[in-house]
């Protein structure tokens, strides 16, 4: 409606202001008023499906012809998104994007989803970011007086904005919400879009937490409108979904149909996957994490129908993430890349065209794996996996074994959901935790497992089913471990004494919460750093 307030809280002033345009803020909003009623309408579908569970997971009758009909395909990848043997990711952070910029990847995905807790700081300057690297005019200097630039070949930039289901509450239209896909979205086309073109690039996407094809196709739609509303010729736009939920393992074809005139291609990823099944069969109890590898036989079969799918399409197939923080003890360290070293063979030889790390420590050794196979080829699509056939009972073959969970198990997920979530809450959303760089995924996975053992009452090796009372305990040993080695200062102990509560009241619910940041973003994000609302009218 035309008159409706747009109400920006929050810093607007200084280097914000350099973002937060009338202009760019004009383009976000007529990017939510156009979609954001899909968008609503699209997340009470999620809603009614997971409270009815009348849907038996499967692939669809009704869009059998597309995922027949072998005639269609994805756009050609564009030049510089042709070998993406190895993809960096992590925060848009200053320091860190120098780092990944510099890191020697094919790719650098910047990352506003799972690796950034969204504090408007983080938001805005993430995009400042973005653009300053684009101009060269991205610089730190760190306290010690270390000084970080970026140097003259750069990966190609992608951008994750946030999931459908997250709001952008510091930018309200008529006192609602904008969408936060939308706002990391629009902001990045609008102000790194021409300049992407201007180097004979353009601006690129990895879309996060896809449900179904029909979000594909919203989105797919606002890249039409988008293109159209700032001048940027159709088809300039390219995306990438990650396959990281059980019912969009389920129309994968869809899903590039929908998008094939921007399609990227697919990624798998792993930990979001995991979330994903437990909330949508949270009866059938699943192992520790650790345990649940690559090679279980439904993990399988997801990673090579994703395979098997993009190839046919002529999309690129991205594996996914080796998290591995290097060790400074060279036994731990050696130890470590061997590993990751097995899980890159793994996922080239099954055919996919690249793989994620999360470090710039990793990238030499993803890179040597694929260089190994892939040769002087910029990627493998041609190898189809026609030997590869995946029914919904493939998708689904989670093995109903008696499952005991140790304490190790239950501690470390206690330890890692809650430190994580308090340095999520203190504005860090990639965490190095136990050698391993955590992000929003791995807390969900961690938090998650912790209530589908206590709904299940899965028994622990030592005798006793798991319950609230146990791991709220863990919880409250684990805080108080941390305060008696004075950790904790003042800001972080109420950080620690949030993240609890909010894990807390998480694990207690009857029904597995659909997420852990939505909360926490809307109990403890939306007042940070507030400052006269500037109000515009539209």
């Amino acid at each position: 409606m035309s008159g409706e307030e747009i109400t920006i809280t929050g810093e607007s002033q200084g280097r914000y202001a350099e973002i937060l345009t009338p202009e760019a803020i004009d383009f976000v909003v007529a990017l939510d008023r156009e979609f954001g009623a899909r968008r609503v309408q699209l997340l009470e579908r999620r809603r009614r499906r997971r409270a009815t569970r009348t849907t038996e997971l499967d692939f669809l009758p009704s869009t059998e012809a597309v995922r027949k009909d072998d005639s269609w395909t994805v756009a050609p990848p564009a030049e510089d998104l042709t070998d993406r043997r190895v993809e960096i990711t992590g925060p848009p952070e200053r320091k860190m994007t120098i780092n990944a910029l510099n890191s020697g990847a094919k790719v650098w995905m910047a990352d506003f989803e799972d690796a950034t807790s969204p504090t408007w700081e983080n938001v805005v300057l993430g995009q400042l970011n973005l653009r300053d690297a684009l101009d060269g005019r991205l610089d730190f200097t760190a306290p010690d007086g270390k000084e970080y630039r970026v140097g003259e070949s750069m990966p190609t930039i992608m951008v994750r904005p946030r999931g459908w289901h997250l709001p952008e509450c510091h930018l309200r239209i008529g006192g609602r919400a904008v969408s936060a896909s939308l706002f990391d979205f629009g902001m990045y086309l609008f102000h790194c879009g021409r300049r992407q073109l201007d180097r004979d690039s353009g601006p690129y996407f990895y879309l996060p937490k896809l449900e179904n094809h029909l979000e594909a196709r919203l989105w797919n739609d606002v890249f039409v409108f988008a293109q159209q509303q700032l001048g940027i010729p159709r088809g300039t736009i390219r995306a990438t979904v990650l396959i990281e939920t059980i019912t969009a393992a389920f129309e994968m074809d869809e899903i590039l149909y929908e998008l094939r005139e921007h399609s990227a291609g697919l990624n798998a990823g792993r930990w979001d996957y995991l979330f994903s099944m437990i909330k949508n069969r949270p009866d059938v109890v699943l192992p520790e994490r650790s345990q649940v590898t690559m090679t279980a036989p439904f993990m399988r079969a997801y990673t090579e129908l994703l395979v098997r799918t993009c190839h046919r399409r002529g999309a690129h197939a991205i594996g996914g993430m080796a998290a591995v923080v290097p060790s400074r003890d060279p036994v731990a360290a050696k130890r470590a890349l061997n590993q990751v070293r097995q899980d890159k063979r793994r996922e080239v030889g099954d055919g996919f065209d690249g793989s994620w790390v999360a470090h710039p420590g990793l990238v030499e050794t993803c890179r040597e794996v694929f260089d190994q196979w892939l040769g002087f080829e910029p990627h493998q699509i041609v190898r189809r996996r026609d030997d590869v056939h995946v029914t919904a009972e493939d998708l689904l073959d989670v093995k109903e074994t008696a499952v005991a969970v140790s304490e190790v198990a239950l501690r470390t997920n206690a330890s890692v959901a809650l430190r994580y979530t308090a340095a999520w809450l203190g504005g860090r959303g990639a965490v190095a935790l136990g050698g391993l760089m955590e992000d929003a995924a791995t807390a969900e996975i961690c938090r998650t497992q912790l209530w589908q053992w206590i709904s299940t009452g899965t028994p622990t090796d030592y005798g006793v089913p798991v319950t609230a009372g146990l791991v709220t305990r863990m919880l409250r040993e684990e805080l108080d471990v941390l305060a008696e080695t004075g950790a904790l200062d003042e800001d972080a102990a109420r950080r620690f004494g949030q993240a609890r509560t909010l894990l807390t009241v998480l694990l207690t619910e009857r029904t597995c919460p659909e997420f852990l940041t939505l909360p926490a973003y809307l109990r403890h994000l939306t007042g940070d750093k507030p400052a006269p609302a500037p109000v515009l009218t539209a």
